[in-house]
């Protein structure tokens, strides 16, 4: 009983986890429409408003470790519970600029750490048998929390101030996630009383030998600082090579970028109205949603080292073929950051739906990335994608869609409001154009089934425990950072290159993605996570 009752909680707290992460990212796209208006804002301070979540991401992936380690992951959760409860209710109850962006700050550092804590302490507290499906779920709760986030911005979107709304209800998710955890115990890992613990059930490791081996001699931490993350001292530094190289190449595939002119593609398919973008971004977070849970049922039975491959092919594959038929059908990428100010005008900041993580870890886990959230049009939403963690994530829509949100869009005709493409190329090759929204589907779903879920759950299994915080805090700042470079040079480098080899190179990088899997990620499955330490110490 106590044994079933810990799975569900463990349950219940890693998919909150996921869901406020992905909730925060997606929200502020509805809420910027209103918040313009109400707080006259330039291009400058929208920017600096969907930066502040990134920074409060970043400076929590830098000293998040520590608390994660120091403290234990589950008061690292309460904590960041409380801070985000301290953020949902200054930008609820705020009246000025300066508040919303301190807000948003608070509450980047609360999904931060939480997204870290949450990864370490659910696959530490479950069966090995178990730890893919429960960590994996926590990249579904992302993927919801956005789509749910969508839902919000359009119910709210004609009521007055309904942006205090929008980010008031992140306080439901979080109370509930804090009493969920305050019924959990202790994490395992730190007691002394770890091999009762095995004997009630509560961690069931793979056979009796283990059992008896865990009887002779409980499990001892070993105490790192964090320095040995690059000595050879139990083999750290091939470790640290696993979690960079994976979280990297999960940003350098071109995940933040991809989704950005998914509403285009939608437009050239003859979707011609300005609820092609509320189409793409549901459309696309549907298909998200079951994707990441084909990979929550195949976590623990094909493993990760299996899905991560399968996953890296799709992608190269689907972005090679986007990279192709744009080379005969080139869009149009433009940046315009100044209309985002001009409630009227057709191409906004938003129009460019680079929105989140994650990311997830994303950033995301874009912790997460995280995962995460940004627009061609400058760092402000690139900032934001980058959380996703990540992780990744569905884009956060356009100005256009916004419009459609808040009633406006009867006057509105298709040429105004549709993005801005070379209306010739596009019209003429419409095979072309199915050929490219297909591969789009197939990418997302391979990200969410791959890169999504896995490289967080890998990063919460490699690590010793007395260095897991500080380690997966590392890995996610470079997700974070990597993101918000990638975000920030596409456009720069769409000018310098060219759209199609643009995305041709995202598919090289697939390509090397898969071959730095094959040759250095280790399959996990069905392991606990002292076996997996051992099999990293011994092996050089």
């Amino acid at each position: 009983g106590r044994a079933l009752l810990v799975l569900l909680l463990s349950a219940t707290v890693s998919l909150l986890g996921g869901l406020i992460f992905g909730y925060e990212l997606g929200i502020i796209s509805g809420a910027l429409l209103q918040l313009q208006i109400d707080f006259h804002l330039s291009c400058l301070k929208q920017e600096v408003l969907v930066s502040a979540l990134l920074i409060g991401a970043l400076l929590a992936s830098l000293v998040g470790g520590i608390l994660i380690d120091r403290h234990g992951r589950r008061r690292a959760i309460l904590v960041s519970n409380l801070v985000l409860l301290v953020g949902s209710l200054i930008l609820t109850l705020v009246r000025s600029f300066i508040g919303l962006v301190i807000g948003r700050m608070t509450v980047g550092f609360a999904i931060s750490v939480s997204s870290m804590a949450c990864c370490i302490y659910v696959s530490e507290m479950v069966a090995a048998h178990q730890r893919g499906l429960l960590v994996s779920l926590y990249e579904a709760g992302i993927t919801v929390g956005i789509l749910l986030s969508y839902a919000l911005n359009y119910i709210f979107a004609d009521v007055d101030e309904g942006w205090r709304y929008m980010f008031g209800l992140a306080i439901a998710p979080t109370a509930m996630q804090f009493l969920s955890i305050l019924f959990l115990p202790v994490n395992p890992v730190k007691l002394s009383s770890w091999d009762s613990d095995c004997q009630k059930g509560l961690i069931q490791l793979q056979n009796t030998e283990d059992r008896a081996a865990v009887k002779q001699e409980p499990y001892k931490e070993k105490h790192y600082s964090f320095l040995d993350l690059f000595r050879t001292r139990d083999n750290m530094r091939r470790r640290t090579l696993v979690g960079l190289g994976l979280v990297l190449f999960q940003q350098f595939t071109g995940q933040p970028n991809v989704l950005g002119y998914a509403s285009k593609i939608f437009h050239s398919v003859g979707f011609q109205s300005n609820s092609s973008a509320i189409l793409a971004s549901v459309g696309l977070g549907a298909i998200k949603v079951v994707a990441t849970l084909v990979a929550m049922a195949f976590a623990d039975k094909a493993g990760r080292r299996v899905l991560l491959m399968a996953g890296c092919v799709v992608m190269a594959i689907s972005v090679t073929t986007i990279g192709l038929t744009s080379r005969i059908a080139p869009p149009a990428m433009a940046r315009d950051c100044k209309a985002a100010a001009d409630p009227n005008a057709s191409h906004s900041l938003l129009q460019h739906p680079m929105m989140p993580v994650s990311s997830q870890p994303a950033v995301s886990p874009s912790p997460p990335a995280l995962g995460a959230v940004e627009s061609q049009a400058g760092p402000g939403f690139a900032a934001m994608r980058s959380s996703t963690q990540s992780r990744e994530v569905v884009p956060n829509y356009s100005l256009s869609q916004k419009r459609v949100l808040v009633g406006q869009a009867e006057e509105e005709t298709v040429g105004s409001t549709g993005p801005p493409f070379r209306g010739a190329p596009w019209a003429e090759h419409m095979v072309l154009n199915w050929i490219t929204l297909l591969s789009m589907m197939a990418f997302v779903s391979a990200f969410s089934v791959g890169f999504g879920p896995m490289t967080w759950l890998v990063l919460s299994e490699i690590y010793p425990a007395g260095i897991r915080g500080r380690a997966f805090a590392f890995c996610n700042s470079f997700n974070w950072a990597a993101n918000l470079l990638i975000s920030l040079s596409f456009l720069d480098l769409i000018d310098a290159i060219g759209f199609s080899w643009m995305f041709l190179l995202y598919g090289l990088m697939g390509v090397m993605a898969v071959i730095f899997i094959y040759l250095f990620v280790p399959e996990t499955k069905g392991q606990s996570l002292e076996e997996i330490d051992q099999q990293f110490s011994r092996k050089r």
